[in-house]
């Protein structure tokens, strides 16, 4: 298996800024200043704030029609990596030159992204990576935290995710801090499987037969993106949660794998490797190890 470096990172001026509030005033301190400040930016497109209903009622009354206005439980509507996607799609079609747009942003603490501990730290991450794979862009996104919704881990781990916090630490680092929590183990009863194979087992356990070759096609996705070996799987569960762990040699070091956008679309498309995969399924989680007999298990699970 290939091994892979840190990629060099492209300084661009990406502004990845954030909020903490605790009230609808507080709020409205950075938000308006933030907006306006989009409203006047040289070749930009009108700013957008993505927030609660109520959020997006108060800042109606101030801009109007000047500014865009978007629920946040439409464009939060799946896992992280959804977000990315999401994000990446929209600058693609609607910001201004170099993805110039100011963007406001508040996830919906109240559904999944809050829904877990586990969904708060896959949320922790996406805000880190956010600071590499939008680095090539002039996009400026105001991240915004209500100490009412958001768990206050949430708010001290974000600190660490945004530049101006003085809190800020390497996206790197972060995320080789986040993939050195080692996975819960296999189930006794996990089984050995040929990639071939999981669709008629995910069939056979509960999963309907679109969803069962949606997860055998990531399952798919993500051997080939590990390189010529062929990939040892486990599968085990029941649906929704159908999980696949794939292991072959090497160490896989590269944070960004499966989060890049791939070229010519977003859609999850076959031969996207594990952008795919992270697209269709709830979970990807990689882990790789160290030294000359380091092995790297991807571990896919299609449902919550």
């Amino acid at each position: 298996m290939t091994t892979f470096a840190h990629p060099a990172t492209p300084h661009g001026v990406f502004d990845h800024r954030m909020a903490v509030f605790d009230t609808d005033a507080e709020f409205l301190t950075a938000a308006l200043p933030f907006l306006t400040e989009g409203l006047t930016a040289p070749g930009e497109p009108a700013p957008v704030a993505i927030t609660t209903p109520a959020r997006l009622a108060l800042l109606r009354d101030t801009f109007g029609d000047a500014v865009g206005y978007v629920p946040h439980t439409d464009w939060y509507t799946g896992s992280a990596p959804n977000a990315i996607a999401q994000g990446a799609g929209y600058l693609a079609e609607h910001a201004g030159p170099g993805g110039r747009v100011h963007l406001l942003m508040e996830p919906d603490w109240t559904g999944r992204a809050g829904s877990s501990a586990r969904e708060r730290t896959e949320w922790i991450r996406y805000e880190s990576l956010a600071n590499l794979l939008f680095a090539p862009l002039a996009t400026t996104a105001l991240c915004v935290y209500d100490t009412r919704l958001a768990a206050p881990e949430v708010i001290t781990q974000a600190r660490r995710t945004h530049p101006d916090t003085g809190g800020y630490e390497d996206p790197y680092l972060l995320t080789a801090e986040l993939d050195a929590v080692p996975l819960p183990e296999a189930p006794a009863d996990a089984e050995p499987l040929p990639v071939d194979a999981v669709a008629a087992w995910a069939g056979a356990r509960g999963l309907a037969a679109a969803d069962a070759e949606l997860f055998a096609a990531a399952v798919g996705e993500a051997a080939h993106s590990l390189g010529p070996h062929r990939a040892e799987v486990r599968v085990w569960g029941d649906a929704p949660a159908c999980v696949a762990e794939l292991r072959v040699p090497g160490h896989l070091d590269d944070p960004l794998a499966g989060f890049v956008p791939p070229p010519g679309g977003l859609r999850p498309e076959p031969g996207q490797g594990l952008w795919f995969a992270r697209q269709v399924c709830a979970y990807v989680d990689v882990r790789g190890g160290t030294g000359p007999a380091a092995t790297t298990a991807v571990r896919v699970q299609y449902g919550r």
